[in-house]
Order: structure tokens, then C-alpha cells, then sequence
């Protein structure tokens, strides 16, 4: 008599079965916020309404940024809280006293202040430390050269960052001018949170990383060009 019986498979999970596309799926998520937001602030005749999401769209960025880092140690949690505290008391020391940056004034938004300072600076901080770190990590060198050249990534992001800033009012310089010591101060504080990365004993392969990176230089030129 012939089998009829079949060995018993279990159902595979939902979340096992979507894993091969978390990241598709992620980095299309990414890049249709951001190209909505850079057709709401240049061509909706609205950009008020697109300038009170950007807290939004900067927390829904780290949420997808960090839910593909893996080892959620001690050494990972204590990095972030120190370079999102240093990043936050940075701009603290900055905005009161014209010291490291320069003369300026953070607007309305980036939501909710302390001390004169967006809450979600010092998370800003800490992406754009982890993503330009991974980036740079993508090339084989010394990690003293790595820190170099993500500190300069940095750098160069927040030199197309500065005019979009003060077009949508996310801060504004004294005298409309931004200074050289803006990006003096930038290279200082980005090579020591670099070297800070490299050193850590924290897992380095976050493949969306890199795209956050991207996808956000991408933004920022793209207005600039157009400001």
C-alpha cells in the first residue's frame, strides 16, 4: 500500500519568510520619504507643511538606519549615548556662547528645544557619525586615515546642509553668513567621534548604512542646486 502520509513541515514564521526583503524594502522606504519631501519643500508651494515633518522624517530615518545594526551590547549603547550627548552639549556650548561654530540660531523645524537646541540634534549627530564611518570602512586603509576621510564626509555633507538649513529654518547664521569656523569646528568634533567609531568595540556591518548616507547627500545637494 502506497504512503499517503507526509512528514509534518512547521509553517515558516512571517517575519522569516519577509527577511529577504527588509532591505529592499527599507531603502525604498528611505528614498521615497526623502524624494517626498524634496518635491514638499522646492515644488509643493507649501514648504511650511513639509518643514514641520522633518523631525518625523529624521526619526523614521535612524529607526530604519538602526533596526539592521546587530550586537545591541554595552560598547554599542554607550557609544551612541556618548556621541549623541556630546553631539547635543556640543550645540549647546555653540549656540550660547559662539564658541567651535560660530554665531547662530537653531529655528522650529527640528521640533522640540532644550537649552536653545533641537533634541533630535544629538541623534543627527550619531548618524551621520555611524553612517559616513561605515562608509569609509568600505575601502581597505588604516582606521586613522578611515577617521580622516569620514570626518571630511561630514564635513562635505554639511556644506550643502548649511544653505538648505537656513532656506527652510532649521538654524540661521549671524548676518546670514555662514563662517569658516562652522566647518573648522564640524572637522574638530567629526574626527573625534571618527576616531571614537573605529576605536569602539562595536559591530561594523550595517548595510543600510551606507545608503543613508548617500540618500541624504543626495537630498541636500539635489535642493542646493536649485536654492
Amino acid at each position: 500500500m502506497p504512503e499517503t502520509t507526509h512528514p509534518y513541515q512547521p509553517a515558516i514564521p512571517l517575519q522569516q519568510r519577509l527577511k529577504p526583503y527588509a532591505f529592499a524594502v527599507a531603502l525604498g522606504v528611505l528614498t521615497i520619504f526623502h524624494a517626498v519631501g524634496f518635491w514638499g519643500l522646492l515644488f509643493s508651494g507649501e514648504p511650511e507643511k513639509f518643514q514641520r515633518l522633518t523631525p518625523m522624517n529624521l526619526i523614521l530615518t535612524n529607526v530604519l538606519l538602526f533596526s539592521f545594526h546587530r550586537r545591541w551590547n554595552a560598547a554599542f549603547l554607550l557609544f551612541a549615548l556618548v556621541i549623541v550627548s556630546a553631539g547635543f552639549f556640543a550645540e549647546v556650548v555653540g549656540i550660547h556662547t559662539g564658541l567651535l561654530f560660530g554665531d547662530y540660531a537653531y529655528g522650529e523645524s527640528l521640533g522640540i528645544k532644550v537649552l536653545d537646541v533641537p533634541l533630535l540634534i544629538g541623534l543627527n549627530w550619531l548618524m551621520l557619525v555611524y553612517t559616513s564611518g561605515h562608509l569609509v570602512n568600505m575601502i581597505d586603509m588604516h582606521w586613522l586615515i578611515r577617521a580622516v576621510v569620514a570626518a571630511l564626509l561630514m564635513v562635505g555633507l554639511d556644506f550643502f546642509l548649511e544653505p538648505v538649513a537656513m532656506a527652510f529654518d532649521f538654524w540661521d547664521w549671524q548676518g546670514g553668513h555662514i563662517p569658516w569656523t562652522n566647518y573648522l569646528g564640524w572637522l574638530g568634533l567629526a574626527f573625534l567621534f571618527q576616531v571614537y567609531f573605529q576605536k569602539a568595540p562595536i559591530y561594523k556591518e550595517n548595510r543600510l548604512a551606507p545608503y543613508v548616507y548617500l540618500v541624504q547627500a543626495v537630498f541636500f545637494i539635489s535642493i542646493w542646486t536649485l536654492l
